[in-house]
């Protein structure tokens, strides 16, 4: 059987994608291309514009006037919250349409698609969520502290002109967590999507201008990270970047955006570990969730997958044995197949990396359990990579400590709840982890002690109204909530004199 996007692509009616420039699509000023290769079967499947220095330029000078001199920071909140829900509600009625475009993009398949976290659905509850902040965030007044009677104030206002900058492996949540708090404060956007997912960012664009955002308060700049995103993060006229991808980037924007002192937001991925527990409601559940994230939808390429399991000594090898079922059970091939449960890796560049990882991980000297290489025969064509596991993995390792963004679990054995927490503790990371155990004490203890943003207990999710973010090098910030509402907002205060002496 060859896999071939062709007639998916021609069902969809997919068109070369262009540039968003104060409300025009057009291509850009230097006319190249970026010619999409799909990573389940080699083909390409679509072309979109690349933009030039004079592109960004444009669009952030669009983004910039639509905030200066536009009606988008300074329009009432009813008629805000109106245009923000009714985009939700576009969003879920074009949901299939959409699902259908990100398996053209990166090969997620329409199966995973509908999970709450990665769907559409969810997309359109992130901007549900964050309209209702829209005229509930804001200042208050506090008693003179000296001097003549006056007023002092405190105001909430829009940051200004935001670069959002997507990664590919979940773009309609991430759309949303970046786009619904900024435009939510009054805040105007140059979007840029992954190059390896852009078509359906492209149609979620659409949409918003159905919904009613005016001319200019959100382009789009599509192309390669190196050059687009680059000009992009480097532009003077960008007061806050919000970006989602590895900590290698992050890094960088943080360096750039110190000439300027732009407000950054950051997440930057993750070594999360799931802390499996002897007295576990059920081992094999907690070894088939725990594989789950690595072998379902996106195969590991997930920044708070727990690709790390510490698992205590008595229950080991029950866990191994339950995630070994897990890794046999995944299915691959057409994305538009019901019977598909997970994707290839992006690229050949990321094929090659998880190749390095399962090789240093066997030069360290940890057990193959299972996996280890790549699918060929009907699956030569794409990057598909066995779901692999590691048994007595050192935790100090390479395969322990490094992202590694693919379908690879890393298995830990422990003795002690504070050997657990010690060994979860022990890396650069700290975005997310699951504690497995029925001892609702040690489940609070464990969950206090993890330095990491989100603990889940005997299960992991993520909502739309609570922050998600990362401690230590997993980022800065968080999206989700009142807390990125506010993100976006800059904090003034007013004084008010009410006699002719202030002070």
């Amino acid at each position: 059987m060859t896999i071939s996007m062709l007639g998916h692509r021609d069902e969809l009616g997919l068109t070369e994608g262009q540039l968003l420039v104060d409300g025009a699509w057009r291509d850009g000023t230097e006319n190249e291309q970026w010619t999409h290769v799909h990573p389940a079967s080699g083909e390409e499947v679509g072309r979109f514009a690349v933009a030039g220095e004079s592109d960004v330029d444009a669009a952030v000078t669009a983004a910039r006037r639509a905030f200066d001199e536009g009606d988008w920071p300074k329009m009432r909140a009813r008629e805000r919250i109106a245009i923000l829900h009714r985009y939700a509600d576009l969003l879920r009625e074009h949901a299939d349409e959409l699902r259908g475009l990100q398996a053209l993009d990166n090969s997620v398949p329409l199966s995973f698609g509908g999970i709450y976290t990665t769907s559409v659905g969810a997309a359109a509850d992130v901007f549900d969520h964050h309209a209702g902040w829209v005229d509930k965030v804001g200042g208050e007044t506090l008693p003179p502290y000296q001097g003549g009677d006056h007023i002092a104030a405190t105001f909430r206002e829009p940051i200004g002109v935001v670069a959002a900058i997507l990664p590919w492996n979940a773009p309609f949540l991430l759309f949303a967590q970046k786009l619904a708090p900024a435009l939510g404060a009054g805040c105007t956007v140059v979007l840029k999507p992954s190059e390896y997912a852009t078509f359906s960012v492209l149609r979620m664009v659409e949409l918003l201008i159905e919904a009613g955002v005016p001319a200019g308060v959100v382009n789009v700049v599509t192309g390669p990270g190196a050059t687009v995103g680059e000009a992009l993060i480097n532009h003077p006229g960008v007061n806050k970047i919000s970006f989602t991808g590895s900590r290698a980037v992050g890094k960088h924007i943080v360096e750039a955006s110190a000439d300027g002192m732009k407000r950054v937001s950051l997440e930057l991925g993750g070594k999360s570990p799931a802390i499996v527990f002897a007295d576990a409601p059920n081992v094999g559940l907690a070894a088939m969730t725990t594989m789950g994230g690595l072998t379902l939808g996106l195969s590991g390429q997930g920044c708070v997958v727990q690709s790390r399991a510490l698992v205590q000594r008595e229950v080991y090898e029950e866990f191994l044995a339950g995630a070994q079922g897990m890794a046999a059970g995944a299915t691959y091939g057409d994305p538009f197949d019901p019977g598909v449960l997970a994707c290839p890796l992006i690229n050949s560049r990321q094929l090659e990396r998880v190749s390095g990882y399962v090789e240093q991980g066997n030069k360290d000297g940890a057990r193959l359990v299972t996996g280890g290489e790549r699918l060929d025969g009907e699956y030569a064509s794409g990057n598909f990579f066995a779901p692999t596991i590691f048994a007595e993995v050192d935790n100090t390792s390479v395969l322990a400590q490094e992202e590694v963004f693919g379908p690879v679990l890393a298995v830990v054995p422990f003795d002690t709840e504070e050997e657990a927490i010690r060994l979860a503790n022990d890396t650069k990371y700290g975005l997310g982890a699951t504690v497995f155990t029925s001892d609702v004490s040690r489940a609070f203890r464990a969950s206090r002690a993890l330095r990491a943003g989100t603990v889940g207990i005997n299960g992991f999710t993520l909502e739309p109204h609570l922050p998600f973010g990362g401690f230590n090098q997993s980022g800065l910030g968080r999206e989700g909530g009142r807390e990125a509402f506010e993100a976006y907002t800059e904090q003034k205060t007013v004084l008010l004199p009410l006699t002719e002496e202030l002070m």
